[in-house]
């Protein structure tokens, strides 16, 4: 299947939420914005959301010819899933990731478990992509990118405007996954082309 720029950068989008949302929380620990830290804490976030879609198009590459015939069905129940559940976490109102009490260092070792806390969602897009025999290198590149920049802006953004925004971005993620794991669905059983 051939998923374009547009359809990567959304899923990219998406994906990035937890960590956009993770970016903010850090971005409000500091007094005054330091870049340097905003670009670690995107280049982690970034470079994980790259990472595990690889590694999920990995495994899933292993096992691909068990299950081409119902793909566009775990494509949907997989994005469907992971996007619902970050609407219901947003809304039921779940653990915030402030980080460290003190704003001006950076714990590269929280930095790493949140990395991968937020980029869990991404290795099952991995998987998805396997089977829909995405093009891997183009599409790792896109969400990591499209990640590393919405980390960045979400420290910026915590820094300067505060918590209000977490909700409503991983609301949006949530509800972005779920809409293109329909339209993934949708082309799998033939009513969109």
């Amino acid at each position: 299947m051939k998923m374009g720029f547009i359809e990567l950068f959304l899923i990219g989008v998406g994906l990035s939420m937890d960590a956009f949302a993770v970016s903010i929380c850090k971005g409000l620990n500091m007094r005054k914005i330091n870049y340097k830290h905003a670009l670690i804490i995107g280049g982690f976030f970034g470079g994980f959301q790259a990472l595990m879609p690889f590694v999920g198009w990995a495994l899933g590459s292993q096992f691909e010819k068990y299950i081409e015939s119902v793909d566009h069905w775990i494509a949907f129940v997989l994005l469907a899933f992971i996007g619902g559940k970050m609407v219901y976490e947003s809304i039921k109102g779940g653990d915030d990731d402030e980080g460290s009490p003190d704003g001006e260092k950076l714990d590269i070792k929280e930095l790493f478990i949140l990395a991968i806390a937020t980029s869990i969602d991404a290795l099952a897009v991995g998987i998805t992509f396997a089977f829909l025999k995405v093009s891997i290198v183009p599409s790792i590149i896109i969400i990591g990118l499209t990640t590393f920049i919405i980390s960045v802006g979400g420290v910026v953004i915590g820094n300067k405007f505060g918590s209000k925004y977490k909700s409503k971005a991983e609301i949006a993620g949530g509800i972005i996954l779920v809409l293109i794991g329909l339209k993934i669905l949708l082309e799998g059983v033939g009513i969109l082309k």
